[in-house]
């Protein structure tokens, strides 16, 4: 195993391509932060931006902006361009509403679609929201469709004639592991099963191509990866053969043929736009809207190459600095599967992430053990994970998160 030190992760910041982009970020001094996957920093142009929608737009502009400054389009013109991130074409993506929103909106769709299957498959550990929506599809559904989970190995061997929709996390929150995107599609489609994606974990940090997977539908957020903001909305994909027959039940306004014929019956829009329900939140899409366009302006194949390198350097450092101390590396050491992220996991995971965030460096935990670290690389540095590490040793060799205040539970993890 190499050795490395922290002058040769300074070599590998001045070799960078990707290092101009960190002056595009509001970052404190002396933070570290490695919680990119949960929330993004604040794009600089935003802080403009919010100026530019609160009192020009809104504070002039008034309801005339509506017309003005192209806030009705707000959801296409910005879902077009999270298009070019994921490999979707024109009109097959919309900003709209929350990911758990979208995600009931496209799975009831997709189960309506697949009259006379009774069955909606996931993978136990899921993200959360993503089996709640679900289990309260189900409900509410009232025994015309079933959850079922299994584990990710079995996930190809579980889908069968009678599988109407497999929903799954393209990267996995907790280990970063990435499925097989093109291969579990190809199968459900062989069974005549629908597939839907969250790419919450994904967009903006690792290469997707859903049309060239023939991926049916997928939904995202906006304030990871993309740097859109806290409760930034989300955005979903629907591939343009499904559109004309997608009847999704949130049949809100925005959503009809003719938002302002003010009529008493729906109509369905065409296309994309049927998906939209109620009033765009106008200020959270212009923010997100930032900080996709600094998405799109670099490479995402640079940006994948320095996740790589950055995921495959911390478990490197981890290794050669940390054994002894009781952790274990929860992510794959196989680069090719796996996310922007690599998660340790330690009994005191929770105490020790709070003693790091203490010394201002930022990752985060999730429950019962695991300790994240996202590797955003338009603003992470390499010595900022040689420093992380290095905390975590002094933290360690002193005990500081057996400190009682590290041990108390906060609301947020």
């Amino acid at each position: 195993m190499n050795s490395f030190t922290r002058e040769q992760c300074a070599d590998f910041d001045r070799l960078d391509e990707l290092a101009e982009y960190r002056q595009q970020f509001d970052l404190e001094e002396g933070l570290i932060y490695m919680n990119g996957n949960s929330l993004g920093v604040l794009p600089k142009a935003a802080k403009d931006r919010v100026q530019e929608v609160v009192h020009e737009e809104w504070g002039r502009g008034l309801i005339r902006s509506w017309n003005t400054a192209d806030w009705i389009n707000l959801p296409n013109r910005v879902g077009d361009k999270i298009a070019g991130l994921i490999g979707a074409g024109e009109g097959e993506v919309v900003v709209a509403d929350s990911t758990s929103v979208n995600l009931f909106k496209l799975a009831a769709a997709a189960v309506r679609m697949r009259q006379g299957r009774s069955k909606i498959l996931s993978e136990p550990g899921n993200f959360p929201t993503d089996l709640y929506i679900l289990q309260g599809l189900e409900k509410f559904q009232q025994g015309q469709v079933r959850l079922n989970t299994v584990n990710r190995n079995d996930i190809l061997d579980a889908i069968d004639e009678d599988t109407a929709l497999v929903v799954l996390t393209h990267v996995h929150y907790k280990s970063g592991d990435m499925f097989d995107m093109a291969a579990i599609t190809q199968r459900a489609h062989e069974k005549g099963a629908l597939v839907l994606w969250d790419l919450s974990h994904s967009v903006g940090a690792v290469p997707v191509q859903l049309n060239e997977a023939g991926v049916d539908l997928a939904i995202g957020c906006g304030y990871k990866y993309l740097n859109g903001g806290p409760g930034a909305p989300g955005f979903l994909f629907v591939a343009k053969r499904h559109q004309e027959q997608l009847e999704q039940p949130l049949s809100g306004w925005f959503g009809h043929a003719n938002s302002f014929a003010m009529r008493d019956d729906y109509e369905p829009a065409p296309g994309i736009k049927r998906t939209l329900c109620g009033t765009t939140p106008v200020i959270g899409a212009s923010l997100l809207e930032v900080g996709v366009d600094i998405m799109l302006s670099a490479s995402m194949s640079r940006i994948r190459e320095k996740s790589l390198q950055m995921g495959d350097l911390f478990i490197k450092l981890v290794e050669q600095r940390l054994s002894g101390f009781g952790f274990e590396i929860a992510s794959s050491k196989d680069a090719s599967i796996r996310g922007s992220q690599v998660s340790l996991i330690h009994e005191q995971g929770f105490a020790i992430m709070q003693a790091l965030i203490a010394r201002n460096v930022i990752g985060d935990f999730r429950a019962p053990n695991i300790l994240r670290f996202g590797f955003t690389p338009l603003y992470l540095r390499y010595v900022d994970l040689w420093d992380c590490v290095d905390a975590l040793v002094e933290i360690m060799e002193q005990e500081e998160w057996n400190r009682p205040e590290f041990k108390k539970l906060t609301a947020v993890t």
